[in-house]
């Protein structure tokens, strides 16, 4: 998990992640075009998109596609705001119920 809170420090990053989400399976010339740096730059941040698993590839004959990898996204949303939203949800289903219960005669 260290790995993707690393990879996503970064805004670049962020927006790489952002580009794929809007449409998957970019070459690298494709992501390139919407950033306003080096093709090299934009591989170290592929590599270590791909180092946290937030980026797979699949290689198409010489053509190297990038993937968005949700899964690590969504283990955090789990880890670290799931659990806190379903203890929110709770108290306002209690709540609501509370109040409809006050309104029955």
């Amino acid at each position: 998990m260290d790995l993707v809170f690393k990879a996503l420090a970064d805004p670049s990053r962020r927006r790489l992640l952002d580009l794929l989400h809007q449409e998957n399976g970019r070459t690298l010339g494709e992501l390139c075009e919407h950033l306003e740096m080096s093709r090299q730059a934009v591989t170290k941040h592929l590599t270590v998109l791909e180092e946290a698993n937030l980026v797979t590839v699949v290689w198409r004959g010489r053509e190297k596609l990038h993937y968005l990898n949700p899964v690590p996204l969504h283990d955090i949303y789990e880890r670290w705001i799931g659990k806190f939203e379903r203890q929110r949800l709770r108290a306002l289903h209690e709540l609501k119920r509370g109040l409809e219960e006050d309104d029955d005669p």
